[in-house]
């Protein structure tokens, strides 16, 4: 939004800007922030910083804990959800030494180091990735858990569970996985989801589409127009903060938890992706396989060898191996085909154009850190161009048939993506190098964030699941 300090004084004077609000993004891909008079904020603010303590960020030892964040001045915008005028900014983090140095488990200096190395191979000069955003919005949501009681329960007003539901019920509700395009009186959030396209919008953040998505218990998407890596970072962010906040206005809540609801559509963040040399489409031939160059296809394949790995980084939660089940349009399968929603590559069939040459991948979800998940898949497609992984030769397909509807024996030939979030973080523990090339990623960062996931993943796997009564208690 801003080139210089007087541009932005200048804009915090015409518009009564009181605060500025100062976000940072922690290792897990959590938003914190900082707030600071307007007047307090001066260029000794961009040159040196402000400092915070590192170690509650999940970055830091306690004993190396004092960081400095430094904020972009490009990234400001008006916080539309603060009640007093504010002005918000992403911030970077830097280590402090004799210098100021830019700390390397920053997740936006992850995404800025990935696309300098990108345009260190002379691949490509440009990555362009386009999200697509799902979630839900409940209208209650609680959750327990205690020695002598584990549980939760959700509500949302438009759910066919609610039906027979006595007093004030105007009867149209979505059927179970009858929610894709439903029109209101059904979708009962779409002027929310107007509101929402139009907050970010504002932000800066381009919008191709919403609509209502499968699961009838009110799942959305929302697709934006694509982005730079650590631009599109940054925007998912600002998407998600958006997203959440808009329901909260409406007093609704909004969930991108991959699987908040048993046997409902789950929901993903399926990326699609495309690069650019001198603003010429790398991935484009109108003689290869559905149009993707022999530089696409190594792409397709570093990713698909890679795909145990990056789930890690992608698939993040316990809660997104709910998700990546058979039977929900979820891929389980590491190949790639044209137009095929069972595997971990999708290339869509109606993109021709050179210019919008693509292909997606779908197992991702928004647990993810997004600067690290897109680092991780720009780093697996250009191992992939490097060493020139064939995907036809590696047996990853193309695979045109619903992968469902294959027999077993059939099925056992095509590799399954990791079932829990344990196989994920084993297959990243043994196959990261090609995560630190350019020391894009660093070893100390890669060690940092599978310990916490194991933490994570070990204490969520000693709670009582309250089906586990269901199947045990009378043995």
């Amino acid at each position: 939004m801003f080139n210089t300090f007087e541009e932005l004084k200048l804009f915090c004077q015409e518009q009564g800007i009181k605060m500025i609000d100062f976000k940072m993004v922690d290792i897990l891909g959590r938003w914190r922030h900082l707030t600071i008079p307007a007047e307090r904020f001066t260029e000794k603010t961009l040159k040196y910083g402000i400092g915070f303590d590192g170690s509650n960020y999940g970055f830091a030892a306690v004993e190396k804990s004092d960081m400095v964040f430094i904020p972009d001045i490009k990234t400001s915008a008006y916080d539309t959800f603060a009640e007093i005028p504010t002005l918000s900014m992403i911030g970077d983090v830097f280590v402090i030494g004799d210098t100021l140095r830019r700390f390397e488990q920053d997740p936006r200096a992850v995404a800025v180091h990935a696309e300098a190395y990108m345009r260190s191979t002379g691949i490509a000069d440009e990555i362009r990735f386009g999200p697509e955003f799902e979630f839900y919005v409940f209208d209650r949501v609680s959750y327990e858990v205690k020695p002598q009681i584990s549980c939760y329960s959700i509500d949302a007003e438009q759910a066919e569970w609610n039906s027979g539901r006595s007093g004030h019920n105007l009867g149209f509700k979505v059927s179970h996985k009858g929610g894709y395009h439903t029109a209101p009186p059904m979708d009962v959030n779409y002027d929310l989801r107007s509101k929402m396209c139009m907050l970010l919008e504002d932000r800066g953040v381009g919008i191709k589409y919403h609509h209502h998505e499968v699961g009838g218990p009110g799942q959305s998407e929302i697709e934006v127009e694509f982005g730079g890596l650590c631009e599109m970072a940054d925007k998912t962010m600002i998407i998600k903060y958006v997203i959440k906040n808009a329901a909260i206005k409406e007093n609704k809540t909004a969930t991108f938890m991959p699987k908040p609801l048993f046997d409902e559509a789950g929901s993903g963040m399926h990326v699609h992706m495309h690069m650019f040399k001198d603003g010429k489409p790398v991935f484009f031939d109108e003689q290869g396989y559905s149009q993707l160059s022999e530089t696409a296809l190594y792409f397709i394949g570093g990713v698909l060898k890679h795909a145990p790995a990056l789930c890690g980084f992608t698939n993040p939660s316990t809660n997104s191996y709910k998700r990546l089940v058979p039977g929900y349009e979820a891929p389980v399968s590491i190949c790639y085909a044209t137009a095929n929603r069972s595997a971990v590559i999708r290339i869509p069939d109606y993109a021709r154009a050179p210019e919008d040459k693509r292909f997606e991948i779908r197992n991702p979800d928004g647990t993810c850190n997004p600067y690290f998940a897109y680092a991780a898949i720009l780093m697996a497609g250009l191992d992939g161009i490097k060493n020139r992984i064939d995907p036809e030769k590696e047996g990853y397909g193309p695979y045109d048939i619903n992968l469902y509807h294959l027999s077993p024996e059939e099925r056992k030939k095509i590799k399954g993506l990791p079932t829990t979030l344990e196989q994920a973080l084993d297959a990243l523990e043994e196959d990261h190098e090609f995560l630190l090339r350019g020391n894009v990623f660093s070893s100390k960062l890669i060690e940092i964030w599978i310990r916490k996931k194991r933490e994570e993943a070990s204490q969520i796997n000693k709670i009582p699941n309250p089906a586990e009564f269901g199947y045990y208690y009378d043995l």
